[in-house]
């Protein structure tokens, strides 16, 4: 059985960056037309959380990609399950996702969506796992770094388990 190795970010922490990612957002992208596609199903809390925190209307959108499967490791092959829907010509599209790691699944909705000529393209994530970056790929809006450790709750999981956690915490390994 895996288990909770530490919490990493509490509630009250959470909500804290939320709110200033919210805010840093609504101040960037006043006055524009806002899509933002959440990356099932890791970012649908902190996407439900953002778009609260977003002071003028804007439209949400989701796609599904996938590279982890049941497996703690990214196996760094991203699939697409679920594809956009909505035209974003000519619209500022922000992508959400919880956590970026390899970057690799960012870098991939990154080609696919930047040949829809969206007139911005960013990305927003909660967390930043730098060390494990295996392309380059540029955060508009980034809550907190964190070491190479796996991490559950707030809607990120290990084999479909601990989604639902208040608070981000690292699993223990198998060497720990």
């Amino acid at each position: 059985m895996t288990e909770i190795q530490e919490i990493l970010f509490d509630e009250e922490t959470i909500s804290g960056k939320v709110k200033e990612l919210g805010a840093q957002i609504s101040r960037d992208y006043a006055g524009k037309d806002l899509l933002l596609v959440s990356v099932l199903k890791g970012a649908v809390i902190f996407t439900a959380d953002l778009v609260r925190r977003i002071t003028f209307p804007v439209t949400l959108e989701f796609i599904q990609a996938a590279s982890y499967g049941k497996s703690v490791t990214s196996s760094g092959n991203v699939l697409l399950l679920k594809r956009l829907e909505t035209d974003i010509q000519n619209r500022h599209v922000l992508l959400v996702d919880t956590i970026i790691d390899t970057g690799e699944t960012m870098h991939c909705l990154f080609k696919e969506f930047a040949g829809k000529n969206p007139a911005s393209l960013n990305a927003a994530v909660l967390l930043d796992k730098k060390s494990c970056r295996t392309v380059e790929i540029r955060i508009a809006y980034c809550g907190f770094e964190v070491p190479d450790k796996f991490v559950v709750g707030y809607g990120m999981d290990c084999g479909g388990k601990y989604r639902n956690l208040p608070y981000i915490a690292a699993l223990k390994s198998d060497n720990s």
